[in-house]
């Protein structure tokens, strides 16, 4: 933990270098966040190590931190999940498919002269807290990472992390439009209000949305260790119901009444 403390202080002034993968999105600051995560639904903190358990879990952070704006860049302002653990928030303000991206996610990842160290999530969202859609995430890196290794965000696609601290991940709802959960209505692409993120266990056991294996530093058996949520903003809030539609229910209300009226006069 210190070590990687020491490397987080030296890097912070280390611009990004240049790379050459065809994923080059820019990521969102949180001043153009309009909501955040407002509660934990779940959380199920991993191990340090998944092939040592016995060292136990990660322990930075509680679940609480990921929620409202993401402040400052304090790299230990976070919730570690460590290896496949997961999080589970949930949105007052709900969010709703807009142009571009739709929400982000906020890690504490930082640049090196060889790279971003960046330790990766999945991202799923959900409308009634149950079925969730997990947008397709793509990596280009096919060796493993070492402990303290970095990576080419540019050969990353949808997966959180990708972004130096400060900024967040982008994700798009519109990319999920043909997952069989959003065809079959049980995911509303207008309506979401929860996001889970699953951390990528980084030696190579999990697979990403084309089934090749993913890799980012790994093992890292210190409290601090798996994906380091800081928070999940909103960039399009669920949009407020249309005003016909709303005038268009309470006439069907009112032409109602007296069919009820007879109903129990009968």
């Amino acid at each position: 933990m210190a070590r990687l403390a020491r490397a987080c202080l030296l890097a912070w002034s280390v611009s990004a270098p240049a790379f050459a993968g065809p994923y080059t999105e820019p990521g969102h600051t949180p001043s153009e966040m309009v909501a955040w995560a407002t509660g934990v639904a779940a959380f199920d903190r991993g191990p340090l190590d998944i092939a040592n358990p016995a060292l136990g879990d990660a322990s930075q952070g509680t679940p609480e931190t990921a929620l409202g704006p993401v402040t400052g860049t304090d790299p230990f302002d976070v919730v570690s999940l460590g290896d496949g653990g997961t999080i589970t928030l949930h949105f007052d303000s709900g969010i709703g498919d807009g142009p571009g991206d739709d929400l982000a996610v906020f890690e504490n990842g930082f640049y090196g002269p060889d790279g971003l160290f960046a330790e990766l999530a999945f991202v799923e969202v959900s409308s009634n807290g149950v079925d969730f859609a997990r947008f397709r995430a793509i990596t280009l890196q096919r060796d493993p990472v070492p402990a303290f290794g970095t990576l080419d965000p540019s050969d990353l696609r949808y997966f959180a992390g990708d972004q130096p601290i400060g900024l967040g991940t982008g994700f798009d709802l519109a990319e999920l439009a043909n997952d069989p959960l959003v065809t079959q209505r049980r995911v509303d692409l207008q309506h979401i209000a929860y996001v889970r993120v699953v951390d990528v266990i980084g030696n190579g056991s999990t697979f990403d949305s084309q089934n090749q294996p993913v890799y980012d530093p790994y093992p890292t058996p210190f409290a601090q260790g798996g994906f380091d949520l800081q928070g999940v903003g909103v960039l399009h809030a669920m949009p407020e119901p249309d005003g016909t539609a709303l005038l268009a229910a309470g006439i069907a209300a009112l032409a109602a009444l007296p069919r009820a009226r007879r109903a129990r006069a009968a």
